[in-house]
Order: C-alpha cells, then sequence, then structure tokens
C-alpha cells in the first residue's frame, strides 16, 4: 500500500511547522489533488504573533544592507525556480500557463523594487524651524518607522505576486509580518517562505500561516497587529475594518472596470487594437482580476464598428487546459465560482441582454461571454462579476461617457481610449478611479506604481513604496542649538 504524501508544511517564525489537521487543495480544471496542506493550531498562531510583537524593535532596526540583502536574494530565487513556481501556480488556481509565468516575472519584480526601495529608504527630510525667532538653531528631521506587525491576508486570484506585495514592502520597512494564503491557493506563498527562509532575516520577523477563513476574527482583532493589508472581497474587507476601526487597515477591494473607447479613436487600426486588448483583457486569468475589462461604454458614432471587432477577437481566446501553452482562458478557481457567473448572465439575458458571444459552462469553466444591452437593474450591471464575461453599451459623447463610467459603486481603475491630451487630462479629472490609464485597457499595472481604488474599491494604496508608506508613521526629531 502507497502512503499518501506528508502535508506540507507551514513557515511559524522562520522555521517550518505542522499541526494536527490538513486541507487538500484541487486542481480546478481536471479536480486532481494538488496538494495537502497542514492547518496551524491555535497556540501555533499565538507563537507566530508573539514571535511577531517581541521582534519588532530588532526588526525596524535592521541594517539596511540586511534587509536589501534578503529582498534581492528572494528576487534571485523566483527568477532561478520561475518554471516550477508558475507550474505550481498553475496547478493550484487553474490560470493558464502563460500568465502564471507572467505572474513569477512580476514577483520578481516586486522584490527587486523593493529592495531598490528598502536602500533608499528613511534618509529622513529636514525642515528648517528658524523661520521664527523663538526657533533660532532649530532643525527638524523627520523620518518613519514602522506602526508594528502587519498581518497580510492574500486572494487567490494571484497568489504569488499579491502575496509579494505584503511580504516585500514590510521587509523594506522592517516591519514583521504573518502572511495568511487564500485556502484555495496556499501553495505558492509556502514556496515563498522557502525561500524567506534561505535568507538572514531575523527569527519571528515573518510567517506563512495557513489559517482557516473561520478562524481569522480573532487574528484580524488581535491589538498586537496594529496593520492589515487586505485584498480580497468586498463584504470581507469591510467587516474587517468595521471590527478594528483603530488598527491601520488597507483594502484592495473590487472593481467593476469600465474600457471608454472615445469617437477620435475611430480608425480601423484604432478599433483592432481596442477590441484585441479589451478581448485579452476581459478573460486573462478567467477574468478574475479586479480590474479585468468588465464594461465597455463606446462612443455612438463608432459602437456599431467596435462590437463585431470585440465579439469576433472574444471568440478567437483559446479556452482549454490551463497547462498548454495555447490556452488564453482557463476555468474559474471553483465550479461554484463558475456557477455564480452563469447565473448572473442567465438573470441579465432573461431580463432582456443580448448574448453575443459565449454563455456557456462546463464544470469550473465559463465559455468567453459577450452580452450587450444589459439592464441597468440586473447583479451584472452592478457588481463585479470575477469572470470571463464582457458588456457593451454605447454613450453620446466624452461626459455621456465618464457619467456612465462613474455610474458604478466601484472605482478602481478605467481604460480610456483617446489620442487627445486635453481629453486624457479631463478623464483623469472626471473619473472617480484610483487609477486611469489612457490608450489602453484599465487592466494595466505596473508594479511599483500606486494601486487602490476609491468608493467601494476600498482604502490606501499597493505598489511597493506606497505600501512602505502605509506600514509606516512619520516621527519628527527637533534638534536645537544649531548654527543654521
Amino acid at each position: 500500500m502507497t502512503s499518501s504524501p506528508a502535508p506540507h508544511a507551514f513557515w511559524l517564525a522562520g522555521r517550518k511547522a505542522t499541526g494536527e489537521e490538513s486541507f487538500d487543495v484541487h486542481n480546478s480544471w481536471d479536480g486532481r489533488l494538488v496538494g495537502t496542506v497542514s492547518v496551524p493550531t491555535e497556540a501555533q498562531v499565538e507563537e507566530a504573533v508573539a514571535a511577531a510583537h517581541a521582534v519588532r524593535e530588532e526588526f525596524a532596526a535592521t541594517p539596511a544592507h540586511v534587509r536589501t540583502a534578503a529582498l534581492d536574494h528572494v528576487a534571485k530565487r523566483l527568477t532561478e525556480r520561475t518554471e516550477e513556481i508558475a507550474q505550481l501556480i498553475s496547478a493550484e488556481n487553474g490560470k493558464p500557463i502563460k500568465w502564471a509565468r507572467g505572474e513569477v516575472g512580476r514577483a520578481v519584480s516586486v522584490f527587486r523594487w523593493a529592495a531598490e526601495e528598502a536602500r533608499r529608504f528613511n534618509a529622513g527630510d529636514a525642515q528648517r524651524l528658524d523661520t521664527d525667532p523663538g526657533s533660532t538653531g532649530r532643525l527638524a528631521l523627520t523620518r518613519r518607522f514602522p506602526r508594528g506587525a502587519v498581518l497580510g491576508i492574500a486572494p487567490f486570484n494571484f497568489p504569488l505576486n499579491l502575496a509579494a506585495h505584503k511580504v516585500a514592502p514590510a521587509i523594506a520597512v522592517g516591519a514583521p509580518i504573518i502572511l495568511k494564503p487564500a485556502p484555495a491557493t496556499p501553495l505558492s506563498s509556502l514556496v515563498l517562505g522557502e525561500l524567506l527562509a534561505e535568507t538572514e532575516l531575523p527569527a519571528g520577523s515573518w510567517s506563512v500561516l495557513t489559517v482557516p477563513n473561520d478562524r481569522m476574527p480573532a487574528l484580524v482583532r488581535d491589538e498586537r497587529l496594529p496593520v492589515i493589508s487586505f485584498t480580497g472581497s468586498g463584504p470581507v474587507g469591510w467587516s474587517i475594518l468595521d471590527s478594528v476601526p483603530r488598527k491601520h487597515v488597507t483594502l484592495e477591494l473590487g472593481g467593476n472596470g469600465a474600457a471608454v473607447v472615445l469617437a477620435d479613436w475611430s480608425s480601423e487600426a484604432d478599433l483592432d487594437w481596442a477590441a484585441q486588448r479589451i478581448a485579452t483583457f476581459s478573460n486573462y486569468q478567467g477574468g478574475q482580476s479586479c480590474i479585468s475589462v468588465q464594461r465597455v461604454i463606446a462612443d455612438a458614432s463608432l459602437y456599431e464598428r467596435l462590437v463585431p471587432k470585440v465579439v469576433a477577437a472574444v471568440e478567437a481566446q483559446v479556452t482549454g487546459d490551463p497547462s498548454d501553452a495555447a490556452t488564453d482562458v482557463g476555468p474559474l478557481v471553483s465550479e461554484d465560482a463558475a456557477k455564480r457567473v452563469e447565473s448572473w448572465v442567465d438573470e441579465a439575458v432573461a431580463a432582456g441582454a443580448k448574448l453575443l458571444a459565449g454563455g456557456k459552462r462546463e464544470g469550473a469553466t465559463y465559455a468567453p461571454t459577450v452580452l450587450a444591452d444589459v439592464p441597468a437593474g440586473t447583479t451584472l450591471a452592478c457588481e463585479e462579476v470575477f469572470g470571463p464575461v464582457l458588456t457593451l453599451s454605447k454613450a453620446d459623447g466624452e461626459d455621456a461617457a465618464f457619467a456612465a463610467v462613474n455610474d458604478s459603486p466601484y472605482g478602481l481603475q478605467a481604460g480610456v481610449f483617446t489620442h487627445d491630451l486635453q481629453t486624457a487630462f479631463r478623464a483623469h479629472r472626471a473619473l472617480e478611479t484610483g487609477g486611469v490609464v489612457i490608450g489602453d485597457v484599465p487592466s494595466y499595472r505596473a508594479d511599483q506604481m500606486p494601486y487602490g481604488g476609491a468608493k467601494q474599491s476600498g482604502v490606501g494604496r499597493e505598489g511597493v513604496r506606497y505600501a512602505m508608506d502605509d506600514y509606516t508613521y512619520e516621527r519628527v526629531l527637533v534638534l536645537t542649538g544649531l548654527a543654521l
């Protein structure tokens, strides 16, 4: 008889550990077992939190070269193990392998950027105070210091890169971090733990705890974790903020990404480019990205020309086995997720929406789908679908198009296809989103830029330096008796 493999250990204060229970991770494409993961006991969680709290002053005082060496090491090792880790992401997440490889590359970039920022971090800003006679000889030096240990809660859709966006900035500023990966996709984070264990970071400065979601409220409320960085669903994120109003909480929540195609984007080449970008980024990651294209709002003057191009480009997306390099669109993270998307599309069609492409489910896979004339009151029109579904509508002019973008409870990013510089600046001013991308879809993100939303899309910003700001606070030092 062949014995089952031992469960994957989690990382407790920098060392491997196992608990008394475990859970399985399955591939959503074919249902195969990808791995079994050990679950920390309550005592082990307490040990990790206590260690993070105890090491906070030591870690904050760690020389920059120690932190940068660790960050550079992780970037190097991720590069060396790219294919292995990409295969793991694809297996646990269902993400097509080409997108999984891209995710590893982005995580490499996050750690590289964090290393660069750590080298520059906390040099201080000097300010003369002798602008009044009573402050003669006085100088203020302002530096930033960690708020304390960070609880980083990562989602399933980018199981490595969004974990990197929690961990790398914390290391860069010297803040201990406890990373809690999504139960559906913990294996990538555990590999990240392997790489961190190869560094010389202080014991206790990091843990990767595979804690079930139903045990998270106690961890969220723990006063020894004064900073929480959460990426995930709106209801969970806002409940976290409501439960700990005195903590510093960053929330990167959902979106309802809109791509606006304005009247000046009118040549055949323009429309072909827009259609291809819209088709690709409404379906990449199976639409399971907060900034995937869900809504296309096209100027009425070119709507009839754009629609068939978008439909053709969507229908050309290759759906299938995520391990196949030719696959563009794989399964969703679970069959339940695909059934939810199916129900939303069916509701919209029953209410009068026109189905132009797709609309079919097979197991956890939902076909790339395009709808037009979706009624305003339907769930699909109002909420984040988080699946490979795209809606098309027309607008009479720029003002109407921008108003349609803003007619949403979400405001993460928007894309505006225009050649006009003045229009670009008007869009930047008018659109109630955390980011505006000109000449492309809203799905663009460089990992060093500020990233986050307005309205129900969250609070705070990620992007390495901006997360570093969230993890720290300003402290001023006043020097006296100086000959300035």
